[in-house]
């Protein structure tokens, strides 16, 4: 299956250290996020892969050349201008003629893409999105009322979500609503869906997931001892239909 890592982003939430490294070569103990994540890739079968790069994508390409490396094909896509999480994907239309994933390069986990590609299959959806539940602590008491009466009320209480981990399995019909030069994000991706009523479904990940772009996340993963045989993470949770509210 053909894979395109998304490296087009400006690492933000990383800055100052960001101004210097693009985000998917932050290190993580003695490597890259990005080389733990090919590697990660072919463990599963992966060979090959399309990168998307902008900001500071030239640094990106000089890193990982062709791929051969790691046993990989390496193909690039360069935007001129910013185009979203999702909109690169309109560089690579006659590239993806068949089902294919889409990674964010900033995510490790020990997901199993074959048992994600599986599910895909199973559902027969257009978009599979990998997910995972996480709890997350509100900095703000949280009012309950009605009709302006407080009946309720919670200091800083912890929720519990199902997030996106940034990996998707989609159909090549699917790149057909995703328009050419202009910013399109997969939050547009999926409302343009769930408008139409095409299905899309979730895939929920009882295994390791973390968001190097999110500093705490990036300062966990220095605590873990990432291990090039570690296998792919099997079990899961479930698979859901993701719904319009």
């Amino acid at each position: 299956m053909k894979v395109v890592i998304q490296c087009g982003g400006m690492g933000t939430r990383l800055r100052p250290y960001t101004m210097v490294l693009p985000k998917p070569l932050m290190p993580v103990g003695t490597k890259p996020v990005l080389e733990l994540l090919l590697r990660w890739l072919r463990r599963n079968d992966i060979q090959q892969v399309y990168i998307t790069t902008g900001y500071l994508g030239h640094i990106i390409k000089s890193f990982c050349a062709d791929g051969q490396q790691w046993d990989m094909q390496i193909t690039y896509t360069e935007e001129r201008d910013p185009l979203g999480t999702i909109g690169p994907l309109s560089l690579l239309r006659d590239e993806l003629d068949e089902t294919f994933m889409v990674i964010n390069g900033d995510v490790l986990t020990d997901l199993s893409l074959k048992a994600f590609a599986d599910y895909h299959r199973e559902q027969d959806g257009l978009v599979t999105v990998a997910s995972a539940k996480r709890r997350t602590k509100m900095e703000f008491g949280v009012i309950e009322q009605v009709s302006g009466r407080i009946v309720g009320f919670k200091e800083k209480p912890l929720l519990t979500n199902l997030i996106s981990m940034g990996i998707y399995c989609i159909e090549p019909e699917v790149l057909k609503y995703i328009p050419t030069g202009i910013p399109f994000g997969f939050d547009d991706l999926i409302m343009c869906m769930l408008g139409r009523n095409l299905p899309v479904y979730s895939f929920v990940h009882g295994g390791l997931w973390l968001d190097i772009g999110i500093v705490a996340d990036f300062q966990s993963a220095q605590n873990l001892a990432w291990d090039d045989q570690l296998p792919a993470y099997e079990h899961v949770i479930g698979v859901e239909q993701v719904a319009a509210a």
